[in-house]
């Protein structure tokens, strides 16, 4: 199982950016994929989740600023972010899930900045 995140970086407040997971070792469209994140010092916590039929569901400080998708076909999980906070700066790990197997990736940077 693999998951590599890319699309992080450096933002101004009020910027976007659209993060990837490239997913591969597993069947991909039959996992709940989700985005978390982890700020210095504080723990990990739930962004967002697409179910394997699209459902979606967010943390309510990611509520009409972010939108998670998915493409099977490419088997790739995305996290569109805009209106960026300093307060979302923190790695952010794509994690794959179903019933009892959980994985996730390295991370990827993001700070929000000027």
């Amino acid at each position: 199982v693999q998951l590599v995140e890319s699309g992080g970086g450096l933002v101004q407040p009020g910027g976007s950016l659209r993060l990837s997971c490239a997913a591969s070792g597993f069947a991909f469209s039959t996992y709940y994929m989700s985005w978390y994140r982890q700020a210095p010092g504080k723990q990990r916590e739930l962004v967002a989740v697409i179910g394997s039929s699209g459902s979606t569901n967010y943390a309510d400080t990611a509520k009409g600023r972010f939108t998670i998708s998915r493409d099977n076909a490419k088997n790739t999980v995305y996290l569109q972010m805009s209106s960026l906070r300093p307060e979302d700066t923190a790695v952010y790990y794509c994690n794959a899930r179903l019933l009892y197997s959980s994985y996730y990736g390295q991370g990827t940077q993001v700070t929000v900045s000027s």
